[in-house]
């Protein structure tokens, strides 16, 4: 048996020396993109909050109706109890005789 090996060493490919200008750009249109998409974001997320607000404000509008109309109801629902009352104490009277 033989103790010797062979393989065979592929280098790396090397990276072409780059223009210092060229990357630069790529750098600084990378930038710019990035930018554009962070204000689109920003733009997008006001507007998620002025519909939030919109939708808060008409959420309030609809708890002070709400509690208008319960007010409203509860007011109704004393009188029939009031009446309701009166009706009991005629309804014992009459069952007393008197």
């Amino acid at each position: 048996m033989s103790d010797q090996h062979s393989a065979e060493i592929i280098p790396f490919p090397s990276r072409p020396a780059a223009d210092p200008q060229a990357r630069l750009a790529n750098a600084l249109a990378a930038l710019d993109a990035a930018l554009a998409r962070q204000k689109q974001a920003i733009a997008d997320w006001r507007g998620a909050m002025g519909a939030l607000q919109t939708s808060v404000a008409g959420l309030g509008t609809s708890l002070h109706g709400l509690n208008d109309s319960l007010d409203t109801l509860g007011g109704k629902v004393a009188g029939l109890n009031a009446q309701a009352r009166d009706l009991e104490a005629q309804a014992d009277a009459a069952l007393r005789g008197g």
